[in-house]
């Protein structure tokens, strides 16, 4: 995984819980600032800070797109896409060694 390519992301609360969908040109970045909370919002609010699911793009054009598509979905299939990629939910972040499990986090 390259740190700076258009990515769209779903971040989670806990395993089948809050759900968000972004779009960021550099995903180790962007998760860094939903995890510090440096950007007050959704996530922060909602301790949505989990990246369960990513899919990387040529051009930020596509990335886009499928933000958009993936915002219209129904909860259920955003769960199954999650799903077949990542059945236990686990921290993708952590797992691709770009952030540090949320439990050491104090907040």
């Amino acid at each position: 995984m390259r740190s700076r390519q258009p990515c769209t992301y779903i971040l989670a609360s806990q395993k089948r819980g809050t759900l968000y969908i972004g779009v960021t040109s550099d995903l180790v970045v962007r998760v860094w600032q939903h995890r510090s909370g440096t950007v007050p919002g959704f996530t922060s609010r909602y301790r949505v800070f989990r990246l369960v699911h990513a899919e990387f793009f040529d051009d930020m054009t596509g990335a886009i797109a499928r933000e958009k598509q993936l915002k219209r979905w129904h909860r259920r299939w955003k769960i199954n896409l999650i799903e077949s990629g990542n059945p236990n939910w686990e921290d993708l972040a952590v797992k691709w060694g770009i952030a540090e499990p949320i439990s050491t986090r104090s907040c």
